[in-house]
């Protein structure tokens, strides 16, 4: 444990591979309240300090790589330059989205005991990487209180059957496949947040910019705005490509289970998310990769403590706590495959079950 309170733990006895089994979909043996005194009270706690020194340390690694890049990069040749901005591109893209989960901590009032400094970084952190704290912060919410209903929740909304355009099973082929990873990692986030695209359907238009954001011209102006791209709008698209990533990873999985009106309840909902394993970047990304089940049942808990809050509710929620060691990249592409999709079984009493297929 250091001293912020973050357990580092990898062990096996702590992981659990999941692969297609299915889920247990039925009313769990547990409830909130038990799993809540299962985990060490210091887990709820928030520290200014320790909330603090992640957000200076991912800040002064950002500003080392955008140094490095702008003043060694441009001495390198042309070969190799291009070699050196793209390791940039990914690098910054990672760091940036670790301070985007820092952001995102602050719309779940898990920054710190104050809900005005948490807006304050919240807002500041998500302007700076072009997100609309607040409405975001309300939508976000109404998915962690809505998560798993098929009419309700409001993000990767799996389909029906019947609900699944036509012309898709034209693209569930390897390039049809490609083309869609590409425009949803690339452009998934930015048309969700202003289009609401793969979010909860409305009866009107939706959209998180309720005034144009514009990034400050200062910079393009006084360096250029191909300057700008390369500095900062690349690591942007990583960061929206990662967001987009680990989201969908987290809530889409052969194993797990989506509910209707019928059979929905929160606590159900809330235990159909999959921790993943990102290697070296779940610390780069504060362990918001494989520490989702816990962060969904207990939103406020830092990152800090999502390990160890994990580990003492894993002996509680046994076949309920569901985690695959796939490498994301892998695993990204099965769920593409796979998951296209949700029906319920036929000769079932449970029709308000569904599950994942890709068969058309």
């Amino acid at each position: 444990m250091n001293a912020c309170g973050h357990i580092s733990d990898t062990t096996e006895s702590y992981k659990k591979n999941v692969n297609h089994q299915r889920a247990p979909c039925m009313k769990p043996p547990f409830s909130l309240s038990q799993l809540k005194k299962a985990i060490p009270p210091h887990c709820f706690q928030r520290s200014v300090i320790c909330s603090f020194s992640y957000v200076v340390h991912d800040l002064i690694i950002a500003f080392m790589l955008y140094c490095v890049a702008t003043t060694c990069i441009p001495l390198l040749p042309q070969c190799i330059s291009w070699m050196a901005w793209s390791i940039y591109w990914v690098v910054q893209g990672c760091i940036l989205t670790g301070l985007w989960v820092i952001g995102h901590e602050c719309g779940h009032h898990a920054f710190s005991d104050y809900q005005w400094l948490d807006d304050t970084i919240g807002l500041i952190l998500h302007s700076f990487l072009l997100v609309p704290y607040f409405s975001w912060k309300y939508s976000h919410r109404r998915h962690h209180s809505n998560i798993g209903s098929l009419e309700h929740d409001e993000v990767f909304v799996p389909k029906t059957k019947s609900k699944v355009p036509q012309y898709f099973k034209y693209f569930n082929n390897f390039p049809g496949r490609v083309l869609t990873l590409a425009i949803t990692l690339l452009l998934g986030w930015p048309l969700y947040l202003s289009f609401n695209a793969s979010g909860h359907y409305y009866d009107r238009f939706a959209c998180h910019f309720d005034l144009i954001v514009q990034f400050s011209p200062i910079l393009a102006a006084a360096n250029g705005f191909c300057y700008l791209i390369c500095v900062y709008g690349i690591p942007l698209l990583v960061v929206n490509a990662f967001l987009v990533l680990i989201t969908y990873l987290q809530h889409t999985h052969p194993s797990l289970p989506h509910y209707n009106s019928s059979e929905w309840d929160w606590l159900r909902g809330a235990l159909i998310t999959v921790d993943r394993d990102y290697g070296v970047l779940n610390k780069v990304f504060h362990n918001i990769t494989d520490t989702h089940v816990a962060h969904h049942l207990f939103a406020s808990i830092p990152h800090y403590h999502a390990m160890e809050a994990t580990k003492a509710i894993k002996p509680i929620l046994r076949d309920y706590y569901q985690y695959d060691a796939t490498p994301f990249l892998k695993a990204m592409w099965r769920e593409t495959k796979e998951c296209i999709y949700v029906e319920s079984d036929e000769g079932t009493t449970s029709k308000g079950v569904f599950w994942y297929s890709n068969k058309f």
